[in-house]
């Protein structure tokens, strides 16, 4: 009989070893019974922690060592980049688990380890992402709802693969008892011994890792799990230190211009913030598709070279409605003020209403409800899959939120922001209703891998349709109110999205190397004619403008100009229409 099999079987993950009863020969293959005698040796801490960063660099870092291997091109040269990097991985996850080598207690977080760099790798390899701070802090504020679509039968089935094997080995391996004092000086040591490793092998090998790392910023998001470890930790601390953070006023010295000086009727702007929305799939663009069939009809203004601030709503929102611009907002060190603060302060009613995940706080001085909340039992059975539901509930029961604002400042002006749903992925085909959905047969479920490339546009076009068909029914919702308001909408998604392209699928690559498709997005404007002649706009000068580019730092000014608020944070040259005012010629 096999040692191992003579022995007890021991406890689960965390216990002391048991007195379970010992498992017949004859009902173990030898082959799985030497196995198992291996992994119930007795280890320490320490042993077990340097086995597990090997099993991890390999088993749970495919997309790094494909990435490495897509640079390089010849083995000749993807190998040595390989080679170097397994090195600095092994090392560096050893020295982070070394932190933890004390005692048999804390095979549950080993396991943690593992099963969280079996979630990335899984996510890194279906979608092409990078586990970078801006990528996790857009992960912890991803709703239920969003969880719900990532979640898939190939996930499981891909965790298992990685999970199982150490799973089992930690549930069987025998950890050698030791006092405190010689736990701490031995961690110490391997902490010290793989620091040294992992600095002596940087610097042996810089002529090969320099120039990777720094032509290739987005690799190092790709160690797993320490990339992983450390954006959490980034993210997780940046709490601490928010208290520093001022609010930097922008509201002083706003005010309403000359136009509200006996004005017919107040001026309603509608913001609309769209999600995931690719410039190049709207057919006002060019699209060979018709996925604009009812914004054809509607006299809008299609800008074809617009780019984003971001490729993730939480970096995307918060900028588009700064008056810094990207630059400055990126570099900021303290928080400031916003459109919406400004429009307010200026005397506006300004009423944000969402359907995804949070404006991010731009809405949190100003007042603001969910789409979801107020929608009538009927209403949200037929538009709401639990909290989630289409765009067209931003649009029930509006006219009663219009009514309920403060009539002082509605009698002024009234300017509403709407943030989509859009086309969030991966679940494209939940974003649009049965009878837009042209394009057949799209992909019907959340792992992208699963489906064909053309299903997958299928959706993702399908989705596009009922932006569309959204933004039609503002438009006409606003041609309702044209007797009380002079009328206008703006809207601009928050970030594009990868199809497929180089491999990459949904977005949030960081922008710096992120591909054009995450950053290109559409911007479409209509105004009524009363909004025109109040503004003296020249749609000569304005069809003229279609291929400017812009961006969303645009956007603050470009709204200050619209709604006529001046304020000492306005750049004239920032604002899109401002040219084409007061009769400008393009």
């Amino acid at each position: 009989m096999p040692r191992s099999l003579a022995h007890p079987a021991p406890s689960p993950i965390g216990a002391a070893p048991g007195h379970a009863l010992p498992i017949p020969a004859s009902a173990v293959p030898t082959w799985l019974a030497a196995i198992d005698e291996w992994m119930a040796q007795p280890r320490t801490a320490r042993a077990v922690i340097l086995w597990l960063s090997v099993y991890l660099a390999v088993a749970a870092n495919w997309p790094l060592w494909l990435e490495l291997a897509r640079i390089g091109g010849a083995p000749s040269v993807y190998m040595r980049s390989i080679g170097a990097m397994s090195l600095l991985l092994v090392a560096g996850t050893v020295a982070l688990l070394s932190l933890t080598a004390w005692s048999r207690w804390f095979k549950p977080l080993w396991f943690a380890v593992v099963l969280l760099a079996a979630v990335v790798q899984h996510y890194m390899l279906a979608y092409r992402i990078v586990m970078d701070p801006s990528m996790l802090a857009n992960a912890a504020q991803t709703d239920p709802n969003e969880v719900r679509d990532l979640l898939s039968g190939r996930m499981l089935l891909n965790v298992l693969l990685v999970a199982v094997l150490p799973a089992w080995w930690l549930w069987r391996v025998r950890i050698v008892r030791a006092g405190l004092w010689t736990h701490a000086w031995r961690n110490l040591a391997l902490f010290a011994a793989a620091m040294a490793a992992a600095a002596g092998g940087g610097m042996a090998m810089n002529r090969e890792l320099a120039p990777l790392m720094r032509n290739n910023v987005h690799l190092r998001y790709m160690l797993n799990p320490l990339a992983t470890v450390y954006s959490a930790g980034a993210v997780a601390l940046r709490p601490l230190f928010k208290h520093s953070r001022k609010l930097i006023p922008m509201t002083g010295g706003a005010a309403l211009g000359a136009s509200y000086a006996g004005q017919a009727r107040p001026p309603l702007f509608v913001i609309v913030v769209g999600e995931t929305a690719r410039s190049d799939h709207f057919a006002l663009n060019g699209y060979a598709r018709d996925t604009n069939p009812e914004l054809s009809q509607r006299e809008v203004l299609s800008y074809r070279n617009v780019h984003s601030c971001g490729t993730n709503t939480l970096a995307s929102v918060p900028c588009m409605f700064s008056p810094i611009g990207k630059v400055a907002f990126e570099a900021r060190k303290d928080d400031y003020e916003n459109l919406l603060d400004v429009m307010q302060a200026a005397g506006l009613a300004v009423f944000w209403i969402e359907n995804q995940s949070g404006c991010k706080d731009v809405c949190n001085r100003v007042p603001h409800a969910a789409a979801v909340d107020s929608l009538p039992p009927a209403v949200k059975a037929a538009l709401c899959d639990g909290d989630e539901c289409l765009d067209d509930a931003l649009l029930n029961g509006l006219d009663a939120r219009l009514a309920a604002l403060s009539p002082e400042r509605r009698a002024k002006g009234v300017v509403l922001v709407m943030h989509q749903m859009g086309s969030h992925g991966p679940a494209y085909y939940k974003r649009s209703s049965p009878e837009v959905k042209e394009f057949k047969p799209e992909c019907q479920t959340n792992a992208l891998a699963e489906c064909g490339h053309a299903e997958l546009l299928n959706g993702y076009d399908n989705s596009i349709r009922y932006t569309d068909r959204f933004l039609a029914r503002t438009i006409d919702w606003l041609k309702s109110q044209s007797k009380d308001y002079d009328t206008a909408m703006l809207y601009q998604s928050d970030h594009g999205e990868s199809l497929g392209e180089y491999g990459l699928f949904l977005h949030g690559v960081p922008y710096s190397f992120a591909p054009e498709v995450q950053k290109h997005i559409p911007l479409v404007a209509w105004f009524s004619d009363g909004m025109r002649q109040r503004e003296k706009l020249s749609n000569h000068c304005l069809q003229g403008d279609l291929d400017k580019p812009y961006t969303h730092d645009n956007l603050y000014h470009t709204a200050l100009g619209v709604m006529d608020v001046k304020s000492p944070s306005y750049k004239p040259a920032l604002d899109m229409f401002a040219a084409c005012r007061n009769g400008g010629a393009a």
